[in-house]
């Protein structure tokens, strides 16, 4: 018999994930090119040829240096560097290697701090809409999670409520920028007041409020945007990075933590990140994947973007003509709709009829939304476009 605990996670299972599922079973019976599955986060972009060809040429060295072997539980020195070097140049950031933390992705980084740093009880922050498995990373170690409700004119941080949540048992702070499932970038003029709202209240109850910042998206921003690094704003900032999106490599588990010298007991910190990632059962993150990273760091790798930004334009416009509300994304690749019937499920179920395949916003505690994630083929965003059109009579035009 499973733990109580765990019977309500099953239950309340990953909608994202249950949708995928659905997804291929209708693939089954219409066929791929006829189902419009637009739940995962799953990029279709290939990863990097030269992810490809370091992958083969570090197998080929193997005895020249270690790949497949355990190594300290922060992982390799080198690729460590490599990070903090590469860094510091786009960010003129002062990191050393010591700073940063290697993670089974940015998930596995996130509860390898929470891990660190949560007391029962010590409550953490989110603003909706939010990643879903935050709440479960939080309870995971006793936390309470407090969510802020969202600012759905912009879907900027809504900075006036969240400053009336925060209490002496204020913990941490998790954002997550550019955002999922909004797209929408946040702000220097946003974070700036958010940090001087943490700081103030720092100041207030003699605590420290660390800021989480979850960055698998930061690479993918369009027109222009810029996702500002956050340790330049408040002391107490940790940044887990996953390289799932950036270089396309999601089933690979491969990211690291950010721990600044300035945080508060900063080595005490980087010391605990180093046993939670082994009493966790992660040991280390992989170790070839971290060499992988080592050499496209070193190399400046990235994935090229505009397919996404290609997406992103031909369904926001094209949903826009429609009648559709939308705030216009600025990063990751996600759409964030608003449904033009109160019930969000009703919608969603709607599009069902049509084989579209969307997210109910609930997932993310902003109902009355769904969101289209268009990390999918060109092809996929032109033909679903008649059944958007299906659903745009339905429930707009009717």
């Amino acid at each position: 018999m499973i733990s109580e605990k765990m019977k309500g996670l099953v239950q309340g299972s990953s909608v994202i994930r249950a949708m995928f599922e659905e997804g291929k079973k209708l693939a089954s019976i219409y066929g791929e090119d006829h189902v419009y599955d637009f739940s995962l986060g799953n990029p279709n972009v290939p990863a990097p040829e030269q992810v490809n060809q370091a992958v083969k040429g570090i197998v080929e060295e193997e005895q020249s240096v270690m790949v497949h072997g355990y190594m300290s539980n922060s992982g390799y020195e080198d690729v460590r560097t490599a990070i903090a070097d590469s860094l510091n140049r786009r960010f003129d950031t002062r990191f050393q290697r010591d700073n940063i933390v290697m993670t089974v992705g940015a998930a596995g980084g996130l509860n390898v701090i929470l891990k660190s740093l949560l007391n029962p009880g010590d409550e953490v922050i989110v603003f909706a809409p939010f990643f879903g498995e935050y709440r479960a990373y939080v309870e995971n170690y006793d936390g309470k999670l407090l969510v802020v409700p969202a600012d759905t004119k912009d879907f900027q941080l809504n900075l006036k409520a969240f400053e009336s949540m925060i209490t002496s048992a204020t913990k941490a702070v998790i954002i997550n920028n550019p955002n999922n499932p909004t797209g929408v970038v946040y702000s220097e003029h946003t974070i700036r007041n958010l940090a001087e709202i943490l700081n103030r209240k720092q100041n207030e109850y003699g605590t420290e409020i660390f800021l989480i910042s979850d960055e698998p998206y930061r690479e993918l921003v369009y027109d222009g945007a810029e996702a500002v690094y956050l340790t330049k704003y408040h002391d107490n900032t940790i940044v887990a990075y996953s390289y799932s999106k950036s270089l396309s490599l999601p089933g690979e588990r491969i990211g690291y933590l950010v721990i600044p010298d300035e945080a508060a007991d900063s080595q005490e910190i980087q010391s605990a990140a180093n046993v939670a990632t082994r009493i966790l059962g992660f040991v280390n993150a992989p170790s070839l994947m971290q060499r992988v990273i080592g050499r496209c760091v070193k190399a400046g790798v990235t994935t090229d973007i505009t397919p996404y930004d290609r997406n992103r334009k031909l369904l926001y416009e094209n949903l826009k003509r429609m009648g559709f509300e939308c705030v216009r994304p600025e990063g990751a690749f996600y759409l964030f709709v608003k449904t033009p019937t109160e019930d969000e499920m009703e919608f969603v179920n709607a599009a069902k009829k049509y084989n579209v395949l969307l997210v109910p916003g609930s997932a993310f505690h902003c109902p009355g939304y769904v969101r289209i994630s268009y990390c999918v083929s060109e092809n996929t965003i032109r033909n679903s476009l008649p059944e958007f059109e299906k659903l745009a009579e339905e429930f707009i035009k009717k």
